[in-house]
């Protein structure tokens, strides 16, 4: 298949950016969407023309790197996937496709489709892990934890942190991802200890990245390649609500 391509170019942060046209020809539709990527750089490349930058790393769904907004959608229009799991079969012949970074004032871009994402790294470093000593490692049974607990535990930390919720969000926020990152260890034994000092911490840092406020209007749960509920929020907003109480 052959497409058009309206891809996003900047030289870094303070430049203005532009949208500039490519044409991507013979694309099969088994490619994944950066492979497709791929096949525009070399041709570009081969041209004298500097390649089109964008992050990606596993390409396996795994590390969240691949971030892109294809066509206003983050990761694209099929749910559950991030941008290196998208194939091309999903395109039409003839499609214009329009490829643009995730945008949001706490992810600057540092050139053309590759954004800098370390605002996560400090709302995780500001209390985004146990840090008491629980131990030498138990049988699996010694701890009983209900079904449910576990369940929403590991929804939770099934987040990648790719930064999709954020980029959908109209507000730009991040409350998607620090109530999983708040919740994982909310459901878990591991994580009482320190559950007052974590969330008071990691939305304290949230909001000094400069991330947005959320509006319940669902756009993050809608484009989270995890699926990832916003019944999270609610978990991580009991939890502030209970260490504001207790911190009295």
């Amino acid at each position: 298949m052959n497409l058009t391509l309206k891809v996003w170019r900047q030289k870094n942060a303070s430049d203005k950016g532009r949208l500039e046209t490519y044409q991507a020809k013979d694309i099969s539709e088994h490619m994944s969407f950066l492979e497709m990527l791929d096949v525009v750089n070399e041709e570009l490349i081969t041209s004298g023309i500097d390649p089109i930058h964008f992050d990606h790393d596993c390409r396996e769904g795994i590390c969240g790197a691949c971030s892109l907004v294809i066509n206003g959608i983050p990761h694209g229009k099929e749910t559950a996937t991030t941008t290196c799991q998208l194939h091309m079969r999903h395109f039409k012949d003839g499609d214009t496709i329009y490829i643009e970074p995730f945008r949001a004032k706490a992810f600057p871009v540092i050139k053309d489709l590759v954004v800098d994402r370390t605002a996560f790294d400090r709302i995780m470093v500001a209390g985004g892990f146990v840090s008491i000593n629980t131990g030498g490692a138990q049988d699996a049974n010694a701890v009983p934890i209900p079904k449910y607990d576990s369940d929403k535990a590991m929804d939770a930390a099934s987040c990648i942190g790719c930064g999709a919720c954020v980029a959908a969000c109209k507000n730009a926020s991040a409350m998607l991802f620090v109530a999983a990152k708040v919740s994982q260890f909310a459901f878990l034994p591991q994580g009482q200890v320190e559950r007052e000092k974590r969330v008071r911490a990691m939305v304290a840092q949230m909001d000094e990245e400069g991330f947005g406020g959320c509006t319940n209007q669902y756009e993050c749960e809608a484009v989270c390649p995890k699926e990832i509920k916003v019944s999270m929020i609610a978990k991580m907003n009991r939890e502030f609500f209970r260490a504001a109480t207790k911190s009295k």
